[in-house]
């Protein structure tokens, strides 16, 4: 049993079938990659994975309880976070209050910034808050606007806000979508470290070859809602289903 638990879920959009009885077992602890050619069902698997759709059918179990139907603090209380395609940061507040801001968050999903229950509540919060950015090397643009950051910061710096809730799963949306090569590999690196210091599990969407061979333990190759193949890298780079439905001679 894997910490991450996907059986029979179908999905449909009116005529389309999305998703055709997906199985998917991820192990904890391992980086597992889910790829595919564009409208193969993998953004719509993802939605599944966090509850944000409910199949037609079929289970999704995260460490042994259903995801599907609750919301999504409920999905973060059970030590799930997400990393979507565009980092989702609050523009307008520095690093380090987008770092702080989960600390605060209330189980009903609500917040109290204003509301600090001691003023040793708030340092420990904001020791919390440093480390974290400490760790993503951004420490020294905690005063910064996160507005005005780079791509491949503010990639960073959503990296710390689900970092400070101290998943056990992260759902990566493409994490390097959008970047420079320089900031890919700075990402790639990134996330070997987070996983390598956290032991957590991490589950990837990516359409870049270079990205996936360099992380992924397992891969999951998606063809028109349905699993091809699921193998090693290894054995998804010479697979000649593989090849023919989707990567031809992919350069990594």
């Amino acid at each position: 049993m894997g910490i991450l638990e996907v059986k029979g879920v179908n999905k449909r959009f009116g005529g389309l079938q999305a998703l055709g009885d997906v199985n998917l077992s991820v192990q904890e602890e391992t980086v597992h990659a889910i790829i595919g050619p564009n409208g193969a069902g993998k953004s719509t698997l993802l939605n599944c994975l966090v509850g944000k759709l409910i199949p037609d059918s079929g289970s999704v179990m995260f460490d042994g309880k259903s995801v599907l139907g609750r919301k999504p603090y409920e999905i973060n209380q059970m030590g799930i976070s997400r990393v979507f395609q565009t980092p989702e940061i609050f523009g307008d507040l520095t690093v380090m209050e987008n770092v702080m801001i989960p600390c605060f968050a209330k189980r009903d999903g609500t917040f109290r910034l204003h509301a600090l229950e001691s003023v040793t509540h708030e340092k420990a919060i904001r020791e919390q808050a440093e480390s974290i950015l400490a760790e993503v090397k951004m420490l020294e643009k905690k005063d910064f606007h996160s507005g005005t950051l780079s791509r491949g910061d503010k990639r960073r710096l959503e990296m710390a806000m689900c970092l400070v809730q101290q998943p056990k799963l992260l759902l990566l949306d493409e994490p390097t979508a959008g970047m420079a090569r320089a900031d890919t590999n700075n990402t790639i690196a990134l996330l070997k470290d987070i996983k390598q210091r956290h032991k957590i599990t991490m589950v990837i969407i990516e359409h870049d070859m270079h990205v996936v061979f360099s992380l992924a333990e397992r891969i999951t190759v998606l063809a028109q809602g349905t699993p091809l193949v699921e193998d090693t890298p290894e054995n998804i780079k010479g697979h000649p289903k593989v090849r023919e439905a989707y990567l031809g001679e992919a350069q990594v």
